[in-house]
């Protein structure tokens, strides 16, 4: 049986990330959401109590697209996070998120200010929840 990963994240899934997903989780289909659900992800008002009604509309797309045993990459607002992980645990998807090295190079200016600039690098990815 063929595997999917659909994409529930911020940023655009890198070549690493692709190749990682078909070599370790044995995906062979890589699904993206809409245009307009993927602004709605990133954009997240900070200003609402309660965020389930707001992210309907992505469950619906998720759950209408999805089929058990299906991998989903969730990453972004943490409380949406959660909300969509627990979502995929009871449609029997398989949540994950990637984990990342970090590299960090600092550059000081003669003014006295510091900036900074972080490098990321996936390594794997990880079910939620093991």
């Amino acid at each position: 049986m063929s595997k999917t990963l659909f994409l529930i994240f911020n940023h655009e899934i890198t070549s690493l990330q692709q190749e990682d997903a078909k070599h370790s989780l044995g995906v062979e289909k890589i699904v993206d959401l809409p245009n307009d659900l993927k602004e709605l992800w990133r954009q997240v008002p900070p200003d609402l109590p309660e965020i389930i009604s707001y992210l309907g509309p992505i469950k619906s797309w998720l759950k209408s697209q999805a089929s058990k045993n299906d991998y989903v990459l969730i990453q972004g607002d943490f409380g949406a996070s959660y909300i969509m992980v627990n979502f995929a645990f009871e449609k029997g998807f398989i949540p994950i998120y990637s984990t990342t090295s970090r590299e960090a190079v600092e550059e000081y200016g003669r003014d006295g200010s510091v900036k900074v600039v972080h490098n990321f690098k996936h390594q794997i990815f990880r079910k939620y929840g093991v």
